[in-house]
C-alpha cells in the first residue's frame, strides 16, 4: 500500500504553526531561567507533566513570542510535586538537544556494513518486506516487540494493537517487565486487578513509614521530600541489606541478609499473630486463606527469623512495636522487592501484613508499591503485552470478544493464549523460534541481565530493528534498521504514575530532521503493512485515549469520567477510577495555566483518591487473598571463589537506567558520578588492601567491570554495591527469573573483587 500520502502529511504537519510544532533553542536550557536575551524572554507557560520517574511532577514550560520552549519550572499548584522538581526534572529539556539525536532513518545494507541514511518511504518498505519474509519463511510469531515504560499510554496501546491486530503476531513485552512485573502479579492475585492503592497523601499521614527495598531519597527524590513534611513525627523503617541515604535518614534500618526478606517478612507475621496484632474484624469481613497462612508461618519463629536474616531479635520486636502501635502504618517496596527470585511471593507478603493488621484503605495506609518508570503504569494497563488492553484476560473469550466489538475488530484477530515475557522471547530467538525483533524507546543491549548473552543473541536475529530518540545506544549500534523517534516534550499523551493519576504530557518543542512521534511511526507502519484500515479509528493520540476511555469502561481502572486532555489538565491530573460517578458536580478554579487547555466548566473529582475504603476488592468474592509459599534459597550464593554478594541499584538522583537521556546533561554529568564506583565494607578493603580512589575488578562467572574503590560501612563485610546505571554492571548479574512475574533478579550474585595490580 502506497504511504507516502500519510507521510507527506506528517512531515508537512511538522513545519505548521508554531503554537502546535516548537522548536527549540537549546541555548536556552539549563536550572532555572537566569538571563536570556530579550527575544527569547518568556511570555506564556504551559503545563507539562515530567517524562523521567513515576512520580509525575508537572513542570511549567516557558515559551518565548513564538511560542518556542526556553526553559521551565516547578507547577506549585499540582498536588503531586507542588512546586518541587528533582534534577533530572530541572533538565528534562536538554535531552532534546543533544547532537546524537536519530534525525533520519538508518539502514545496514549488509553485515557488518555501517548504518547509512534512508527516506522514510524505503525504511517503511524495508521494515515491511523483511519482517513479511520472516513470517512467510518461519511463521506469523517469527518476530517479536520489546518496548518501554517511556513513550506515552496511546502509543503502547496503538502498538500492541498494531503487532498482535494488525501484523498477526503474538509474542511483544515491554521493559516494564525489569521493574514491575511483579507488582502487577501480585496485587492482581491478591485484590484482583492490578491496583495500588495509595495516593501521594499517605507519605504525610502515616504514622510509620516502611520502606522494604526502596531507596526514595535517590530513586523518587519528590516522593521523599513529601515523606520529609509528614508532621505526625511518624518512624520511618528502611529494610534494606545497605545503608542507603534513605536508611541513612531512617528512625530504624533493619540490614538484613540480602534476599532474605521473604523469610523476614513471615517471621514478622508470626510475630504479629504471637502479640495478638492484628485486625480479626478485616480479616474475616475482606479476606480469604487468612487460617492457611497463619498456619503455614507458625515455623517462622523469632529465633528461625534472626538466624536466616542475621537480624537481632531486639531489632525484630521493635519493628513489631511499631506496626502493633501505630494508628496509620504504610508499608512501600520498589526493586529490591521486584527484582528478586522470589518477588511475586516476597511483594504479597508485604501486602499479606497490609490485610492481616487492616493497615489499607485508611489515610496513610497500605501495601504500596512504587513505580520505575513515567509510564510503567500505562504499559501495565494498556501495553497489549501479556494481557489484553484495559487489563483483560487474554485467555477468557468472553473478554476477547468485549475487546473486539469495542475496537470494531474480527474477534478471530484477537489471540487467545499470552506471548511469551522479555526473558522468553530472548530464549525464543536462541532457539531459532524468533527471528526479528523491533525494540522500542528500551536499550536491552545494556540493561537486560546477563548482559553479553543478550548482546549475542541480538547479533543472531536475521532482522533488528531499533526504533529510539538515540542512533548511539547499545542497542541501535547494533540495529539493521534505526527510525528515528520523538522524545518527552516532543510528542503528546498521557502518562500514569504511581498513584494511578492520568496526566497530559504536552507537545513543546519540535523533534528534529525527520524523526517522528512513536505514534506516527506505528501508524505509518499500519499503512504500509497493509492493515491500516483496522485502525481508522486511532487517528490521533486524544482520539485513541476516547478508544482506551471505553475499554476501561466498568474495569477498576475505568476512568470513563474523564473527558478530554483539557480535562485532565485543567484538573491537575485524575487517579483512577474515575468513572462518571465520580466527578463531582462543581467545577472549581482552574489550576493550569494554559488558556488553550483550561475548562473551567468541567466538573472535577477529588484530587487525592485511594483504593478500597470500602473494603471491597476486585476479586470475584470481593474479598483480598492471602498468597504464599516457602523461602527458596538464593540462585548463586557467594562460595570460595566468588566470595561476595554484588548488590544493585540506583547511584544518583541525576542518573537515569542506561543514561542514554540523563548523560546528554553537563548540570546531571556533574551531579552524578562519571565512572563507575564500587561500594566497599572497610573490613573487606583491608584484607583486599585497598583504598577508596583505587582501582578493582569485580568478577563474576558471566564477566568483568573495573571500577573505583569505595570503601564505607555503607555496605556489610561480604557485600559490593555497584550503581546499575553503567554498562559493564549488567554484564556480572545472574539470568534467574521469579516464576509468577518473569522478573529478572538483578540484586544479588556471587562476585569476586580485586585490586588492580
Amino acid at each position: 500500500m502506497n504511504t507516502l500520502p500519510a507521510l507527506d502529511n506528517l512531515l508537512h504537519a511538522r513545519t505548521g504553526p508554531m503554537t502546535t510544532e516548537l522548536v527549540q533553542r537549546p541555548a536556552a536550557f539549563g536550572l532555572g531561567l537566569g538571563r536570556v536575551p530579550a527575544r527569547l524572554a518568556p511570555v506564556a507557560t504551559t503545563n507539562t507533566v515530567c517524562g523521567f520517574c513515576s512520580t509525575g511532577c508537572s513542570l511549567r514550560v516557558h515559551l518565548d513570542a513564538e511560542g518556542q520552549a526556553i526553559n521551565l519550572s516547578a507547577d506549585p499548584d499540582y498536588p503531586v510535586n507542588l512546586g518541587m522538581a528533582c534534577p533530572k526534572g530541572w533538565e528534562a529539556l536538554t535531552p532534546l538537544a543533544a547532537p546524537d539525536r536519530a534525525t533520519t532513518p538508518l539502514l545496514r545494507t549488509a553485515r557488518g556494513a555501517p548504518l547509512a541514511p534512508v527516506d522514510w518511504p524505503t525504511a517503511l518498505a524495508t521494515f515491511t518486506d523483511r519482517l513479511q519474509s520472516i513470517q512467510r519463511d518461519h511463521g506469523p510469531h517469527a518476530i517479536a516487540f520489546l518496548s518501554t515504560g517511556q513513550i506515552m499510554t496511546e502509543e503502547m496501546a496503538l502498538l500492541g494493537a498494531l503487532f498482535k491486530f494488525g501484523l498477526g503476531a503474538l509474542h511483544g513485552d515491554s521493559n516494564t517487565r525489569q521493574c514491575m512485573a511483579t507488582s502487577h502479579v501480585a496485587y492482581k492475585q491478591s485484590f484482583g486487578f492490578d491496583a495500588p492503592p495509595f495516593t501521594y497523601a499517605d507519605f504525610e499521614e502515616s504514622d510509620a513509614l516502611i520502606f522494604i527495598g526502596a531507596n526514595p531519597c535517590i530513586a523518587h527524590p519528590i516522593m521523599w521530600q513529601r515523606v520529609m513534611m509528614n508532621r505526625r513525627q511518624p518512624e520511618i523503617v528502611v529494610v534494606d541489606p545497605r545503608a542507603t541515604e534513605t536508611a541513612q535518614a531512617a528512625t530504624l534500618h533493619v540490614a538484613l541478609r540480602p534476599k532474605s526478606d521473604l523469610t523476614f517478612l513471615y517471621g514478622l507475621a508470626h510475630l504479629l499473630i504471637a502479640r495478638g496484632a492484628v485486625n480479626p474484624a478485616f480479616i474475616a469481613a475482606h479476606t480469604s486463606n487468612y487460617d492457611a497462612f497463619a498456619a503455614f508461618v507458625t515455623t517462622f519463629t523469632p529465633a528461625h527469623t534472626a538466624a536466616e536474616t542475621g537480624i537481632s531479635l531486639a531489632t525484630l520486636h521493635r519493628l513489631v512495636d511499631i506496626i502493633a502501635t501505630r494508628e496509620r502504618v504504610s508499608f512501600w517496596w520498589t526493586m529490591g522487592v521486584n527484582q528478586s527470585h522470589e518477588a511475586t511471593r516476597t511483594a504479597q507478603a508485604i501486602i499479606n501484613l497490609a490485610l492481616m493488621t487492616g493497615h489499607i484503605g485508611r489515610p496513610g495506609t497500605g501495601a504500596n508499591s512504587i513505580t520505575g518508570q513515567c509510564n510503567a503504569m500505562g504499559s501495565r494497563l494498556f501495553g497489549n503485552a501479556t494481557s489484553l488492553l484495559g487489563g483483560y484476560d487474554t485467555t477468557n473469550a468472553a473478554h476477547r470478544a468485549h475487546v473486539a466489538a469495542t475496537l470494531g475488530l474480527d474477534p478471530a484477530l484477537i489471540p487467545d493464549r499470552p506471548g511469551y515475557a522479555y526473558d522468553q522471547i530472548l530464549d525464543a530467538i536462541e532457539r531459532g523460534e524468533i527471528r526479528g525483533l523491533w525494540v522500542i524507546a528500551t536499550n536491552t543491549a545494556h540493561s537486560w541481565i546477563n548482559q553479553s548473552r543478550a548482546r549475542d543473541l541480538l547479533a543472531k536475529l536475521d532482522f533488528l530493528v531499533v526504533q529510539d530518540m538515540y542512533a548511539t545506544t547499545e542497542t541501535a549500534q547494533l540495529a539493521d534498521l534505526v527510525l528515528p523517534a520523538a522524545g518527552w516534550g516532543e510528542k503528546e499523551g498521557i502518562l500514569i504514575n504511581s498513584e494511578r493519576r492520568l496526566a497530559v504530557a504536552k507537545k513543546v518543542s519540535r523533534a528534529p530532521g525527520q524523526a517522528l512521534s512513536d505514534f506516527a511511526i506505528f501508524k505509518l507502519v499500519a499503512e504500509a503493512w497493509g492493515c491500516g484500515d483496522r485502525f481508522r479509528a486511532w487517528s490521533s493520540p486524544e482520539a485513541t485515549f476516547q478508544i482506551l476511555k471505553k475499554l476501561s469502561a466498568g474495569q477498576p481502572c475505568d476512568f470513563t469520567g474523564i473527558r478530554d486532555y483539557a480535562h485532565l489538565a485543567d484538573s491537575g491530573g485524575i487517579q483512577w477510577p474515575c468513572p462518571v460517578s465520580a466527578v463531582a458536580a462543581s467545577a472549581p478554579t482552574p489550576t493550569s495555566s494554559d488558556a488553550q487547555l483550561s475548562a473551567p466548566n468541567a466538573p472535577r473529582p477529588a484530587q487525592q483518591r485511594r483504593l478500597f475504603a470500602d473494603g471491597k476488592f476486585f476479586t470475584p468474592d470481593a474479598r483480598a487473598h492471602f498468597h504464599f509459599d516457602a523461602p527458596r534459597p538464593m540462585p548463586e550464593p557467594p562460595d570460595a571463589d566468588y566470595p561476595f554478594i554484588l548488590l544493585t541499584g540506583r547511584g544518583s538522583s541525576a542518573q537515569w537506567h542506561t543514561g542514554s537521556r540523563t548523560d546528554k546533561s553537563a548540570v546531571l554529568r556533574k551531579l552524578a558520578p562519571t565512572v563507575l564506583t564500587a561500594e566497599i565494607n572497610p573490613d573487606d578493603a583491608t584484607r583486599l588492601g585497598v583504598a577508596t580512589g583505587e582501582r578493582v575488578t569485580v568478577r563474576s562467572r558471566r564477566g568483568t567491570a573495573e571500577a573505583i574503590a569505595l570503601v564505607t560501612p555503607t555496605v556489610q563485610p561480604g557485600q559490593i554495591f555497584l550503581p546499575m546505571h553503567f554498562g559493564t554492571v549488567n554484564q556480572l548479574t545472574f539470568p534467574s527469573f521469579d516464576p509468577h512475574s518473569r522478573q529478572p533478579s538483578y540484586k544479588a550474585c556471587a562476585v569476586a573483587v580485586a585490586p588492580v595490580a
